[in-house]
């Protein structure tokens, strides 16, 4: 079981509100970030307040979903120790796992359907961080 933080934009709104009870189904604890209708609204409103719990580690990990995936992951990534990773194949989930640490997975709703959206998250919680070599390398990401 892991304790989840889930948020994103209007254009994420109905994957988001699909992985929700995915994700509560196989016993996760599931932090709703917003936005909580599918009017237009800007992802920032959520994408900061989500990034900065999960840097907290209050979240084990952090979803984040808006029609590229790309202002998300921008916002997300201004955190100190949030590392957001823009995935839109399972396998650069897998990769964002074991060599980045990335603790955010970024989805861009307009680009993926729904079940390669799960596959890529599945991935991503069962996935540890490889540490080793990729160990040096992360610990320059923050400034």
């Amino acid at each position: 079981m892991m304790n989840i933080a889930i948020g994103g934009d209007h254009a994420g709104f109905e994957y988001k509100e699909v992985l929700i009870t995915w994700l509560k189904e196989q016993g996760n604890e599931v932090k709703d970030f917003g936005p909580f209708s599918n009017d237009s609204c800007d992802y920032s409103d959520f994408a900061h307040p989500l990034a900065q719990a999960v840097a907290n580690k209050t979240y084990n990990m952090g979803i984040l979903i808006c029609g590229s995936g790309n202002g998300v992951c921008i916002t997300a990534n201004k955190h100190k120790d949030a590392r957001a990773a823009l995935c839109w194949e399972v396998e650069l989930a897998r990769l964002a796992r074991m060599h980045n640490d990335a603790n955010i997975i970024g989805i861009p709703a307009r680009f993926v359907d729904i079940e390669k959206t799960k596959q890529m998250i599945q991935m991503f919680m069962d996935k540890p961080f490889e540490g080793g070599r990729h160990q040096n390398r992360v610990n320059k990401i923050n400034i």
